[in-house]
C-alpha cells in the first residue's frame, strides 16, 4: 500500500502541534502546584494535615467503619492493615507536639490503636500481620519472631510516651527493645528477620528509632549497639556502585534476590529513621538517594525505585514501575516524607505537585484523602463515608480534568487566538507572539476535540461500572491475592 506524501502544510501543522505542546506542557504543573504552607506550617498544624487527620480520625472513631477499612486492606495485603496504624500514630504524635490543644484527642486515639494492635497480636500471633509466605519457611533465629511487627509496635509505644507518660507502656517498650536487640545481635550484620531468613532494611532501621527513643525516655544507653549497627551497615550492607544501603538480605548478611540493591520504597524511610541514630550517616544516605533516585519531569517530581544500572523486580513494595522513567508511586510517596524531614523544599514542591495531579485528592465535609488504586501510597486507611463508592474519585478526577481543559480552550477562543492559526497556511500573522498564540490555540483545540471526549467517556464508563458493580466485583476482590515477596520478586500491587 502506498501512502501519499504529506504536503508541506501538513508537516507545518505537525510542527506547530509539537511546538504548541512544548509551549504548554512545561506550565501544566502550575495547575497543581500549591504553596508549601498548605502542607507544612512553621507553627501549629497545616490545613492539609488537619483535613487528612480528620479523615483517619473518622475511621478510628467508628468501630464499624474501622472494621470495614481494616478488613478491606487485609484483603489486599495484611501488612497494610498493620502499617496504617504505625503511620497514623506517628502523624498524630507530630501534630500533638505542634499543637498541644490536640494532645488529649491524639492520646486517646493512639491508645485505642495500640490496645487494638496488642489485642490482635495476642489473640492471633505476630503472623497475623504477615503475608502468606511468612506463615511457612524456616526462621533462623529461635523462637520465631518478626522485627516488622516488634519494631512498629515499639515505635508506637515510644511515640505515645513522648507526648505524655503512661506508666503501663514503659515495661511494654522496654520488653520490645530487649527482644529486638537480642534477636539483632544474633546476626553478624546486627539485623533481625521480618520474614523467614529475610531481613529488611526498612524494618531494621524502624527498630533502631525506638531503641534510641527509649534511651531518651528511660535514661538507658544503647549507644554502643547503635554505633556498631551503623558500622556494620556501612561495611556489609552498602551497594558498591551507589553507596546506598541495600534493601533485603539473609540473617548472615547475604544479599537477597528480593532486594539485592537499593530501593526507593525502602531507603527514603530508612534515612529518616536514621536521623535520630546517626545524623551524619542519615544525611549521607538521603543525599545519595536524592542523587540516584530523585527526579523531576516538567515540574512533576517522582522517585525511581532503583538507581540506574541497578535494576530490580517489581513487587508489592515497589508497586508498578513506569518503564523508562523508573518511577514508583510507593517510592515517590515515601520520598515526600524524606524530603520534608531533610528540609529539601525544592524536591518536596515537585513531589507534592505530582501528588495533587495523580493522587486524585477528594475532600468532603472537611476530610481529605488521596486515592489512586483504592488505598493511599503508604497503605493507610481511607476514611470514606459508607455511602461513597470507591470509584467516585476517579469519576470526579476525569470530569474535573475535562472541565479544566475545556475552560482553558474557551478562554483562548474568546480572546480571539483562532485568528492566528492562519500560520498553518503560511499566510496571515508573522509576529512571534501571534505565532505562539496560534500554537497555543491549536494545542488546546486538539485537546478539546480529542482529549476531553475521552475523559468524559472514561468518566461515564467508570460511573457505569460503579452503578453495576455488585457481587461479581466483591468476588474478584475476595479472590485476589497479593503475590508474596519470594526471591523471584513477582509483580504486585504497591502501597
Amino acid at each position: 500500500m502506498r501512502f501519499a506524501k504529506p504536503s508541506r502544510w501538513t508537516l507545518a501543522a505537525l510542527v506547530a502541534f509539537v511546538v504548541a505542546g512544548c509551549i504548554w506542557t512545561p506550565y501544566v504543573h502550575l495547575l497543581f502546584k500549591k504553596d508549601l504552607s498548605n502542607y507544612r506550617s512553621e507553627q501549629g498544624i497545616s490545613p492539609v494535615a488537619r483535613a487528612l487527620a480528620a479523615a483517619h480520625l473518622a475511621v478510628w472513631s467508628d468501630a464499624e467503619l474501622r472494621r470495614h477499612e481494616l478488613d478491606k486492606m487485609r484483603q489486599r495485603n495484611p501488612e497494610w492493615d498493620f502499617m496504617s496504624r504505625t503511620y497514623f500514630v506517628l502523624a498524630l504524635a507530630n501534630m500533638a507536639l505542634r499543637d498541644r490543644e490536640y494532645l488529649a484527642e491524639a492520646c486517646d486515639i493512639i491508645d485505642a490503636i495500640i490496645q487494638n494492635t496488642l489485642e490482635v497480636e495476642r489473640d492471633n500471633g505476630f503472623k497475623h500481620f504477615l503475608m502468606r509466605y511468612g506463615h511457612s519457611g524456616r526462621w533462623v533465629v529461635q523462637p520465631p519472631g518478626s522485627l516488622f511487627v516488634d519494631s512498629e509496635i515499639a515505635l508506637m509505644l515510644a511515640a505515645r510516651r513522648f507526648l505524655e507518660e503512661k506508666d503501663s507502656y514503659k515495661p511494654l517498650l522496654a520488653a520490645r527493645v530487649k527482644t529486638m536487640i537480642s534477636r539483632m545481635k544474633q546476626s553478624p550484620v546486627l539485623c533481625a528477620e521480618s520474614y523467614p531468613d529475610e531481613c529488611w532494611l526498612f524494618c531494621n532501621t524502624m527498630a533502631l528509632a525506638p531503641v534510641r527513643m527509649a534511651d531518651v525516655l528511660d535514661a538507658t544507653d544503647h549507644s554502643d549497639f547503635l554505633s556498631s549497627w551503623v558500622e556494620a551497615a556501612k561495611k556489609r550492607l552498602s551497594n558498591a556502585k551507589t553507596g546506598l544501603l541495600i534493601s533485603t538480605f539473609a540473617v548472615d548478611g547475604t544479599p537477597s534476590l528480593a532486594g539485592f540493591g537499593p530501593e526507593g520504597s525502602t531507603i527514603w524511610m530508612a534515612s529518616h529513621m536514621l536521623q535520630i541514630v546517626d545524623e551524619r550517616f542519615a544525611e549521607d544516605q538521603y543525599a545519595r538517594a536524592r542523587r540516584e533516585l530523585g527526579r523531576s519531569f516538567l515540574g512533576f517530581g517522582y522517585s525511581r525505585e532503583w538507581p540506574v544500572g541497578v535494576e530490580g523486580h517489581m513487587d508489592v513494595d515497589s508497586g508498578p514501575v513506569i518503564p523508562g522513567l523508573g518511577a514508583s508511586a510507593s517510592a515517590s510517596g515515601l520520598a515526600i516524607m524524606a524530603a520534608a524531614a531533610f528540609d529539601d523544599d525544592e524536591y518536596l514542591r515537585t513531589l507534592l505537585t505530582s501528588l495533587e495531579f495523580a493522587g486524585f485528592p477528594a475532600k468532603r465535609e472537611g476530610r481529605l484523602r488521596y486515592r489512586q488504586d483504592g488505598s493511599s501510597s503508604n497503605g493507610t486507611a481511607e476514611a470514606i463515608p459508607r455511602s461513597d463508592h470507591p470509584l467516585r474519585p476517579y469519576i470526579r478526577g476525569f470530569f474535573i480534568r475535562a472541565v479544566l481543559w475545556s475552560l482553558a480552550f474557551g478562554v483562548v477562543h474568546l480572546l480571539g487566538f483562532r485568528a492566528y492559526t492562519s500560520m498553518l497556511s503560511g499566510t496571515g500573522s508573522v509576529a512571534i507572539l501571534q505565532r505562539l498564540a496560534g500554537a497555543a490555540y491549536l494545542l488546546l483545540y486538539a485537546g478539546f476535540v480529542f482529549l476531553v471526549p475521552v475523559l468524559l467517556i472514561a468518566a461515564g464508563l467508570v460511573k457505569g461500572l460503579a452503578l453495576t458493580s455488585g457481587p461479581w466485583m466483591r468476588t474478584i476482590s475476595r479472590d485476589s491475592r497479593v503475590a508474596p515477596k519470594t526471591t523471584a520478586r513477582p509483580e504486585g500491587e504497591g502501597t
